[in-house]
């Protein structure tokens, strides 16, 4: 049964895992803390880059000696298996922790079983403590290895009527100049920041993220079937980060440079690309979290096809009574099929508010 200092130091485990956002995919987020035996924090740390040391790595270096006969808390169950570094579960045991307690089992079948490891070692391991709150702050890596295919998130900004431009297509600015800069931490915790070719025919988009020190810059990916919205010079494909225009497969693309193409098939139904087979192509390249910062017909597709499992609004304290809606059709033709969510945060960020959602559980078994 976990006390309310165990609560305590899983979730200052968790908070540190979320400093790993953006730098450490392929790999998931974690985080760790060791109390000695006597309850005292004596060491933490957390997984800052795919290849560098893991979360329980850092926080026993920094434990040295005083982690003997203490606990760990850790926010993913200890790997126990050699990669680019050994495996963690035997890490702790040789350490003299006696007891591990971990929030979200480990689902990629190379590196699971460490609980029984541990178990073996002597160590008392508890599984489940605060699940939910690491699961939630692991879920684009826990997508990827259980549905085989990127996290996404849909990220929009619209006024409190759900306006994202008006009558007359303007749309610079509806959100408030602390909103996009908060959409720039957004961009540096995903792996890659999607857009249509709507968008980057009205936008010119560069994509990349400003004024976050240290952050790596996600891959840039535009999909525009015929190849028509990008041309030489778009801002997409400056230096700052790689990129990538999906296209489809007999489209005319001899005017991007090669190494930027990246060919799909068509949807079976309707206009466009398979948009399963873009999150494949994309989930192979190592990306394991998206950013969709689409128009309403591209945030549409991906909302029929049941590939959004975030949504982020910013709503600006505006009404435009007109003008084209944040989301265009998502195959829904009734109330009873409306995709249902569960709102887990929302903040004042500058004169908007930030939502936060995720889909129900209805959605979510679907």
């Amino acid at each position: 049964m976990a006390t309310a200092a165990d609560i305590t130091a899983m979730r200052r485990a968790i908070a540190l895992a979320a400093r790993g956002l953006g730098s450490t995919s392929p790999n998931p987020v974690v985080g760790c803390v060791v109390l000695d035996a006597a309850g005292q924090p004596v060491g933490e740390g957390f997984h800052q880059r795919a290849g560098g040391p893991h979360a329980e790595i850092h926080a026993l270096r920094a434990a040295g000696d005083r982690a003997r006969g203490g606990t760990a808390y850790v926010t993913l169950e200890p790997c126990d298996h050699t990669g680019r570094t050994g495996p963690c579960s035997r890490a702790l045991a040789e350490a003299g922790i006696a007891r591990v307690l971990y929030a979200v089992g480990d689902p990629n079948p190379q590196a699971t079983g460490g609980a029984d490891t541990l178990r073996a070692a002597g160590v008392r391991v508890e599984a489940g403590v605060l699940a939910a709150e690491a699961e939630a702050g692991n879920a684009a890596w826990l997508t990827s290895v259980r549905q085989g295919r990127p996290h996404l998130t849909w990220k929009y900004a619209a006024t409190l009527d759900g306006r994202v431009a008006a009558a007359d297509a303007t749309s610079r600015w509806i959100s408030s100049a602390a909103s996009r800069a908060d959409v720039h931490r957004l961009r540096a915790e995903a792996d890659a920041v999607l857009v249509g070719s709507g968008t980057a025919r009205a936008d010119d988009p560069q994509l990349g993220v400003r004024g976050i020190d240290g952050a790596v810059q996600p891959l840039r990916v535009v999909l525009d079937t015929r190849a028509t919205a990008v041309r030489p010079g778009a801002r997409v494909l400056d230096a700052t980060a790689p990129t990538l225009i999906a296209v489809a497969e007999d489209a005319d693309a001899g005017h991007l440079p090669a190494e930027a193409v990246l060919r799909l098939p068509r949807a079976a139904a309707g206009p466009g690309l398979d948009l399963g087979a873009l999150l494949a192509a994309l989930h192979g390249r190592g990306v394991r979290s998206v950013l969709l910062e689409g128009g309403p017909v591209l945030a549409g597709a991906f909302v029929a096809a049941g590939l959004v499992d975030k949504v982020v609004g910013y709503l600006a304290p505006v009404l435009l009574g007109a003008g084209p809606a944040a989301l265009a059709d998502a195959g829904i033709h009734t109330l009873a099929e409306a995709l249902r969510l569960d709102v887990t945060e929302t903040v004042r960020i500058g004169p908007d508010l930030r939502v936060t959602a995720v889909p129900g559980p209805a959605r979510k078994e679907n």
